[in-house]
């Protein structure tokens, strides 16, 4: 379930997307506003920001660039609602960081398919994360502890993750190490 903070300063509209958001499996906290919003991003955690563009106080294209500037370990997807059109307002909002768009007045389905969009990339940036994370490992076999808590080869971890693959081969300390024990076989 993705956490999505809800940014809207029109009542009614906030409350349609709210349950729009809702009825589709999505975790909302609801923001009247930009300032409201910011705070709110400060104290949790949220996968998915869906943010009016044109707000009083703190716009959205600010509440995306305070965003953006937090470098936390996670990503939060923006979309922004907005009537602004025009190539110079897409370049504006791209700039600040923002991810994607919903016109306004959004349709429904139109929304629906962004938000797919938004948990797919999220998803696998959530696994590249992982893979360039701090991986649990076995100091003496060296198996890797999954996020199920198995251990399992590395080879195989990675395989499952990733589109890898793994040749075997002997390196020259380990060759010079394994041809001592074997009884000095030649290179």
């Amino acid at each position: 379930m993705m956490k999505t903070l809800l940014v809207e300063d029109d009542r009614d509209t906030r409350e349609l997307l709210s349950f729009l958001l809702r009825f589709e499996g999505y975790d909302v906290v609801e923001a009247a506003g930009g300032l409201e919003a910011w705070h709110e991003f400060e104290r949790g955690r949220f996968t998915l920001v869906l943010s009016d563009w044109m707000m009083p106080q703190l716009d959205g294209l600010e509440l995306c660039r305070r965003i953006r500037a937090t470098e936390r370990p996670y990503y939060s997807y923006v979309i922004l609602l907005t009537a602004l059109k025009g190539k110079d307002h897409f370049l504006q909002a791209m700039s600040a960081g923002v991810d994607d768009f919903i016109s306004k007045p959004f349709d429904a389905d139109e929304l629906r398919a962004k938000l797919h969009v938004a948990e797919r990339i999220v998803t696998l940036q959530d696994r590249v994360k992982r893979l360039e994370g701090i991986l649990p490992t076995c100091m003496y076999c060296k198996n890797i502890r999954d996020e199920n808590q198995i251990w399992v080869s590395i080879e195989q971890y990675i395989t499952e993750r990733s589109s890898a693959e793994f040749s075997h081969g002997l390196c020259p300390d380990c060759f010079t190490k394994a041809s001592a024990q074997l009884g000095n076989i030649d290179p």
